[in-house]
């Protein structure tokens, strides 16, 4: 996987006519292969990618949201609250070092932001990344069960009881959403299935 991470970092650098930056690549990859992670690793980033190639026709800026994912987990502490933030201001010194126009990178940071998953996604690149990162809710039921697996591994500082009840909160937060998927080609593929993940996870 890493070969082919690193063959998709450079082309997207070759797409944006800049060189690739000196020792980031090896920065994002040490980033996503921290102990602590189980779900938030380069197993994520590669199945985001994977989906991201059968719709980045739908991205006003699809180098940007292709940037946006290589940073949106980029920080993981299970015990902060402010992970998408520091991945977004990463992103943003990382970029603006790296000679990105200043324009782009403040579209990049507000994707990231998007993440947080609090509030609906303002652009169609926002609406288009938040499906990618939330694709793993409509994944067939045996990948959706490793995924919740992966989650109790990173929490697994947290008691059972309390993990099983936060965890319910979280998960009914997003079935009690009129709609999980906001582009259309992601919702006719995910939502239905998504919704019966959810609906059996929080039934147990």
């Amino acid at each position: 996987m890493t070969a082919t991470l690193a063959a998709r970092w450079q082309g997207l650098w070759t797409g944006l006519g800049l060189p690739a930056p000196a020792g980031l690549l090896q920065a994002l990859l040490d980033a996503y292969g921290e102990p602590q992670r189980h779900y938030h690793t380069l197993q994520h980033l590669g199945e985001c990618f994977a989906l991201f190639d059968t719709v980045r026709q739908l991205a006003d800026h699809p180098l940007e949201v292709e940037l946006a994912l290589w940073f949106h987990d980029s920080v993981y502490d299970v015990h902060a609250h402010d992970n998408e933030a520091r991945s977004s201001d990463w992103a943003d010194r990382a970029l603006r070092a790296a000679g990105l126009p200043t324009d782009a990178c403040a579209r990049i940071h507000a994707l990231i932001m998007a993440t947080c998953h609090d509030a609906l996604p303002a652009s169609n690149d926002a609406r288009l990344l938040t499906d990618i990162d939330l694709a793993i809710l409509g994944a067939a039921q045996e990948r959706f069960d490793e995924y919740e697996r992966q989650i109790r591994l990173e929490y697994g500082h947290v008691p059972q009881d309390v993990f099983e009840r936060e965890r319910a909160k979280i998960l009914r937060r997003f079935l009690d959403r009129p709609q999980l998927y906001a582009t259309a080609p992601l919702h006719l593929l995910l939502e239905s299935r998504a919704r019966s993940n959810l609906s059996r996870a929080t039934r147990s």
